[in-house]
């Protein structure tokens, strides 16, 4: 396993753990970050033995409260059109294994992009999420523009982001920006209970229904069902398949081989 600077990786049972690691400045996401993220998401994906990628923040206070203001003050115009954050996050969302974000304290910025880029949210009550950067002259260039209004909707995304509105934890889940909401106390509870869920599930169908659900999204239903069925028939072909119905039917657990 590599060895990082500003960010930790534990590789345990099928959970990947990848924590943000500069909880002295809210681990701002400066480009080493950005990097080490980008490494440990590829090492993830290559290791057949993960099947979620957990990201948090170091120290129980932030989740990652955005760009590095001072690196970013230094961008030039075309830097914004090389693939950069926006695409490191579309990595992750694109990713065949099952990503959640545990947001709590603040996820602002990139930060907040990052956890919109992940397959499911989980807040604590100490949790405060935003999109401030109509505050800095700019916009949200990671996704969040398009994430955020996809999520929560239209209405919901113009407010929050002209306005730099920065949303709680039980505000969060109460217009589905988040799918869970614990307290702190509660939050090791609450990712064991996702996470063991997940890991019981076949990888291959892991990956497929992923796919079928971001790429069919903003389709016409008959194209994203012509997604959905051939995803399908994929999956009809693997010995994953073979395993889970026979597990089924014998009234076992299924021993997936990803495969």
């Amino acid at each position: 396993m590599s060895i990082y600077q500003n960010i930790e990786v534990e590789n345990n049972q099928g959970l990947f753990w990848l924590t943000l690691n500069r909880p002295d400045v809210r681990n701002a996401l400066d480009a080493t970050m950005l990097q080490e993220i980008d490494q440990a998401v590829t090492e993830a994906e290559e290791d057949e033995n993960v099947k979620v990628i957990i990201f948090r923040g170091a120290g129980g206070k932030s989740f990652a409260a955005g760009a590095d203001i001072k690196q970013l003050k230094e961008r030039e115009p075309l830097e914004a059109l090389v693939p950069g954050m926006q695409g490191l996050y579309k990595k992750i969302e694109d990713c065949s294994k099952a990503t959640i974000a545990v947001v709590e304290g603040y996820a602002l910025g990139g930060g907040c992009e990052l956890a919109l880029a992940c397959d499911i949210r989980v807040a604590t009550d100490n949790a405060k999420l935003g999109l401030p950067e109509l505050n800095l002259g700019i916009i949200p260039g990671a996704g969040g523009t398009q994430r955020l209004s996809r999520i929560v909707g239209k209405g919901h995304a113009l407010d929050m982001i002209l306005t730099g509105k920065i949303v709680k934890g039980d505000d969060a889940y109460r217009m589905g920006l988040v799918q869970y909401y614990v307290t702190q106390e509660e939050l090791d509870e609450q990712i064991d209970s996702i996470t063991e869920k997940i890991v019981q599930k076949g990888p291959v169908a892991i990956k497929l229904a992923k796919h079928a659900i971001h790429h069919g999204y903003d389709l016409s239903g008959e194209a994203a069902m012509w997604i959905e069925k051939l995803s399908q028939a994929v999956v009809f072909g693997t010995e994953d398949k073979q395993e889970g119905t026979s597990a089924f039917l014998e009234k076992r657990k299924p021993d997936f081989k990803n495969r």
